[in-house]
């Protein structure tokens, strides 16, 4: 996935794109996706689209493209030079739709989807990571892996903690019955007694 968009959303009622942060009784506290991240809290009332569930209708009624993939395709068309914002002329819109959905829908999809499409975009790619597909699936099993050593690891940390307990169990004396006992009354009493023993013998 080149851009991570799970915990990314546009919220009814305000601007911008967000960051879900976590919920709360009221609703659910997010941040901006921007340099400030300023929280805020959206209430339940709010309308919240996460950006990996929007999709952009196509020709075929049966068939959408998700928005992580439109980006996607944007990123390696453009690369880090995106020219486009919401403030660009409609034809040069039009013909950035036709070059990155050939084959979108011009009855289904507006200019204003369209300008809001660049908007998210340009938010996103200068907030959030790209990562090629090459480079995810390269991190992927390194991540396996270093799940599978962690978890090795904690294994054998477990065993060696239940060896040691079983190589002192009856070995280490209680502390009743150490030479210097804990409780100096405890052991004046046990010499009391020692002695008191020895004269009725």
């Amino acid at each position: 996935m080149p851009y991570d968009l799970k915990e990314i959303a546009a919220i009814s009622g305000m601007p911008g794109l967000y960051r879900l942060v976590r919920p709360t009784r009221a609703g659910v506290i997010v941040e901006t996706l921007d340099e400030r991240a300023t929280r805020s809290v959206a209430s339940a009332r709010n309308k919240v689209s996460l950006l990996h569930e929007i999709s952009i209708y196509t020709e075929d009624l049966d068939q959408t493209v998700p928005l992580t993939e439109v980006f996607d395709r944007i990123q390696q068309h453009y690369g880090a030079d995106f020219p486009f914002t919401n403030k660009s002329d409609d034809r040069d819109l039009t013909k950035f739709m036709e070059t990155i959905i050939p084959d979108y829908d011009r009855e289904r999809v507006y200019m204003s989807d369209i300008k809001k499409l660049v908007t998210w975009y340009r938010l996103v790619s200068a907030t959030l990571p790209y990562l090629a597909e090459e480079e995810a699936t390269e991190e992927a099993p390194a991540e396996e892996a270093e799940a599978k050593t962690e978890k090795k690891a904690g294994t054998k940390a477990s065993k060696a903690t239940a060896d040691d307990a079983l190589s002192t169990a009856g070995v280490i004396s209680s502390a009743t019955e150490t030479d210097e006992p804990t409780n100096p009354e405890a052991a004046t009493e046990a010499t009391a007694k020692s002695r008191g023993k020895k004269k009725s013998e």
